[in-house]
C-alpha cells in the first residue's frame, strides 16, 4: 500500500514523468552541438511557456510555420548536456536542481536564465557562483557579471578580487583580463589604491604588480 510520502513523491514528479515518457510531447528542443535528430529533447509547449516568457513568445503560432512534424527550437548557445540540465530544471515542480548539475553547468545556465527570462534559475546560479568565488575564478565571474550587468554578482566578485589583488594581479590571467577589459581593470586598480590610501598602506601594490605604479608618486 502506498504511503502518504510516496503519494507526494508521485505527485511532485508528475511533470518529470511526462518528460521521461515523452507523453503527448509537441515540441523538440535542440542544442547547438546537436548534429542528429535522435539527440533532440522532446518537450511540451505548455510547460515551457509557463516557465519562460521568451520561450512562450517563440512558441506562439505566428512565430512558427505550420508543419506536420514536431516543431523544433534550437538553443544554439547551449551544448546538449547543458540543455538537458535546463530542461530538468524547467520540469521540476519545486524549482530544484541537483547541486552537482548546477555547479557543472552554472555558467551556461546563468546565461540561459537571463536570455530566456527565468529569474529564479538565475538566482540559483548567482548564489552558486558567489559561493564558489576563489582566486582562480574571480576574474571570470566578474566578466560574466557584465553580460548583462548583474550588480550583486559584480560586487561579490569585485570584493573578492580586491581582497586577493596582490596574488591575482601577478597572474597571467590578470594580464589577459587587462587587455580584454581595460575599463574594468582601471576600476579595480582605482578601488585598490583608494583602499590603500584610506588604510595608509602606500606602496603595497607597488611591490607585487606594475599596474598601480603610474598612480603612485
Amino acid at each position: 500500500m502506498a504511503t502518504q510520502s510516496n503519494n507526494k513523491d508521485v505527485f511532485l514528479n508528475g511533470f518529470r514523468k511526462l518528460l521521461t515518457e515523452q507523453w503527448q510531447s509537441d515540441v523538440q528542443l535542440k542544442a547547438g552541438d546537436t548534429t542528429d535528430e535522435a539527440s533532440t529533447i522532446s518537450a511540451h509547449k505548455l510547460v515551457l511557456a509557463a516557465r519562460s516568457e521568451v520561450l512562450k513568445k517563440m512558441l506562439e503560432p505566428d512565430e512558427i510555420k505550420a508543419s506536420s512534424k514536431l516543431e523544433t527550437i534550437t538553443l544554439s548557445e547551449m551544448k546538449h548536456k547543458e540543455l538537458e540540465a535546463l530542461v530538468e530544471f524547467i520540469y521540476s515542480v519545486d524549482g530544484s536542481i541537483s547541486s552537482e548539475t548546477l555547479t557543472k553547468h552554472v555558467r551556461s545556465l546563468y546565461l540561459a536564465a537571463d536570455k530566456y527570462e527565468i529569474p529564479y534559475l538565475r538566482d540559483l546560479c548567482r548564489n552558486n557562483l558567489i559561493s564558489s568565488l576563489s582566486l582562480s575564478n574571480a576574474l571570470n565571474i566578474l566578466e560574466l557579471a557584465q553580460i548583462p550587468f548583474d550588480k550583486v554578482l559584480h560586487d561579490a566578485a569585485f570584493a573578492n578580487i580586491q581582497t586577493n589583488l596582490s596574488t591575482i594581479a601577478s597572474s597571467a590571467q590578470f594580464n589577459f583580463f587587462v587587455i580584454k577589459h581595460p575599463n574594468l581593470a582601471v576600476e579595480i586598480m582605482k578601488a585598490f589604491i583608494t583602499r590603500a590610501s584610506n588604510t595608509r598602506v602606500w606602496g603595497y601594490c607597488n611591490t607585487v604588480c606594475g599596474y598601480c605604479k603610474p598612480y603612485y608618486r
